[in-house]
C-alpha cells in the first residue's frame, strides 16, 4: 500500500483542520517522512482506525509495519531506538 514505510502514523484530525479527518503519516526505516497522496492517507487512516476502534483516536497512533504493533505515538516519541 505504501513502498519503503516502516511506520504509518494515524490520527482523526489533519493537522490544518479543525474537523475530524481521517489522517496517515508515513516513515521510513530512517525516520524520514514519505510523501503520500490523498487517496494513500484516507485509505490507511481508514483501514487502521476501523481495524482498532477501541482506541482513543483522539491522539496520534503509531502503526509499526514491521511487528505490527499499533501504540499511541507519545510512545514512539519516548522510544530509544527508533529503528524498524
Amino acid at each position: 500500500m505504501i513502498p519503503g514505510a516502516c511506520v504509518i502514523r494515524v490520527s482523526q484530525r489533519e493537522p490544518d483542520r479543525c474537523w475530524p479527518s481521517p489522517f496517515a503519516r508515513a516513515y521510513d526505516e530512517r525516520g524520514r517522512l514519505l510523501i503520500l497522496n490523498r487517496a494513500q492517507r484516507l485509505t490507511a487512516a481508514r483501514w487502521v482506525i476501523r481495524a482498532s476502534p477501541e482506541l482513543d483516536w483522539d491522539e496520534p497512533h503509531d502503526l509499526d509495519l514491521v511487528s505490527g504493533t499499533l501504540r499511541p505515538a507519545a510512545v514512539g516519541y519516548a522510544a530509544v531506538d527508533g529503528g524498524c
